[in-house]
């Protein structure tokens, strides 16, 4: 039969809520910021059952805050993200949400390049925020301006290459530190820049700007919800960078090493001798680290500590949010490596909280 009306499926409990996450988990339509990457083919049950449920709780948030919104659920879950443990809009979703709440009159984003004093006061800006825009950089922006259609009132915000220069988001390099596959093979060099904010930067200042206009104006239809980016901010995630998917098969960690000497370091100034004369985060910024090849850190007797924890600092150097440390560290399986070693498993936690500390300060 033909000439049914279409609608959207609503769970209407949080049953049903969590049966159509369950769903939506194990279809493998879940975005990967909500469920994170899947465990290895061989990982284990019990680690397959942990990733299963925190992906299915995280995509039924996504839906219980959708639905707060007047989104259906699978539109939601294309609208929504979770950072830093809380809900959060991508730019679309955001204008999205406001749009439907019916409490808007107009919203519009756009974009201008060295633009004249005239110009940002026909736009809507006031004279005090104009009278200060006196370089490029600042007169380059992304704009957006929004009216009530109840209340009548209107707001724009702009965003410019100075606010995001100052917040540490602008990024102009067309190459960065990280790992690429050669030969079948994982090393470090130059790989080209996916930030965001190096291949559209035009489109991420309106975002900002948009972020910035509704949350002022539409605060009681968003209720508190930000927009990503202002989250990323927030929690110490500047910088995204889409990582290369890492293969299936998962490294096999060693026996575990003999535990060091009395004498082995232990604090993160002190990284083990290893032959190398400049410390790790000179050789970060030189050619020597232009690519580095797997290293067999070896076991028992001959598990070369220094080297190790080289490597692990130099991999945290270049990491830019708290998903790509723990990527470095998954990669590097100190928890398995050192499960019996107290020592050097307390030394890699202090080379690990050193750089989220050093991440956090910058979203300081």
């Amino acid at each position: 039969m033909v000439g049914g009306a279409i609608s959207a499926i609503i769970p209407q409990s949080i049953e049903e809520t969590w049966r159509l996450s369950t769903m939506i988990v194990e279809a493998g339509l879940a975005p990967q910021a909500l469920v994170g990457r899947e465990p290895a083919e061989d990982a284990g049950d019990d680690a397959w059952k942990r990733w299963g449920k925190k992906g299915t709780s995280a995509v039924a948030i996504v839906i219980m805050s959708g639905a707060e919104r007047g989104l259906p659920p699978m539109v939601a879950l294309r609208s929504f993200t979770v950072i830093g443990g809380k809900p959060a809009l991508y730019g679309d979703g955001l204008i999205n949400v406001v749009r439907k709440s019916g409490r808007a009159k107009s919203v519009e984003l756009g974009y201008l390049r060295d633009a004249t004093k005239e110009a940002l006061l026909n736009l809507g800006l006031s004279k005090d925020v104009v009278a200060q825009m006196n370089t490029v950089d600042e007169r380059t922006i992304g704009w957006c301006k929004a009216v009530r259609a109840d209340t009548g009132e209107m707001k724009v915000e702009a965003y410019s290459v100075a606010d995001a220069k100052q917040a540490g988001l602008w990024d102009e390099r067309p190459t960065r530190r990280g790992t690429t596959w050669i030969d079948g093979k994982k090393v470090w060099g130059e790989v080209p820049n996916d930030s965001s904010w190096f291949r559209h930067p035009k489109r991420m200042k309106q975002w900002r700007a948009g972020g910035f206009c509704l949350r002022e104006l539409f605060g009681d239809v968003l209720g508190g919800v930000r927009d990503e980016f202002e989250a990323r901010e927030i929690a110490g995630d500047l910088i995204e960078h889409d990582d290369e998917p890492a293969p299936k098969a998962r490294l096999i960690p060693p026996s575990p090493p003999k535990p060091p000497s009395p004498d082995a370091p232990t604090g993160i100034d002190t990284i083990p001798d290893n032959g190398f004369d400049k410390d790790v985060e000179g050789m970060h910024d030189g050619a020597e680290v232009a690519e580095r090849e797997p290293f067999d850190y070896g076991q028992g007797k001959a598990f070369n500590y220094g080297k190790f924890f080289e490597d692990l600092q130099i991999g945290l150097i270049s990491t830019q949010s708290e998903a790509e440390v723990e990527d470095i560290w998954t990669e590097f399986d100190v928890e398995a490596r050192f499960q019996n070693d107290a020592d050097s498993r307390s030394l890699a936690d202090q080379i690990k909280a050193r750089r989220l500390t050093a991440i956090s300060s910058h979203g300081g």
